[in-house]
């Protein structure tokens, strides 16, 4: 799952310099990836997989669940922008532990803190906002 995730990544960041500046429409925004299962991706500014600050979205598909992982980003932030996304945080999946965080929700992430999410009731849309290099370590369970 890492290196489809990473894979995607890669082919996807579309770089920018910070001395540009980006403007992208509703019908510019095409997310990439699977039609079904995994997350589809867009890289809306800079580049992940390098250091300085980047803003991708990420499309959940209903039903899906993003095991326990963590983030290396030095700074990450993430908002919800459509659907409700549930979170929780550990090392461990326990669907005790999941919040909904409902459209609008903006919340961030501590570098490394281990956590887990969850498309429960549908689709979700997210706007990550975070200093690269990003990446994605899942934890073993």
């Amino acid at each position: 799952m890492l290196v489809l995730w990473a894979a995607l990544v890669a082919t996807l960041a579309y770089a920018q310099g910070t001395d540009t500046s980006v403007l992208k429409l509703p019908q510019d925004i095409e997310f990439k990836g699977p039609l079904a299962g995994a997350p589809q991706t867009v890289v809306l500014y800079g580049d992940p997989s390098k250091p300085g600050m980047f803003v991708t979205r990420v499309k959940f598909s209903a039903g899906w669940k993003d095991m326990p992982h963590w983030h290396p980003d030095e700074v990450r932030t993430v908002v919800v922008l459509s659907g409700t996304f549930y979170f929780a945080s550990g090392e461990k999946w326990d669907e005790s532990k999941f919040k909904p965080y409902p459209a609008g929700t903006f919340y961030s992430e501590p570098p490394r803190a281990p956590h887990y999410t969850w498309a429960k009731d549908g689709e979700v849309i997210i706007q990550v906002t975070g200093v690269g290099p990003s990446g994605k370590t899942f934890i073993p369970q």
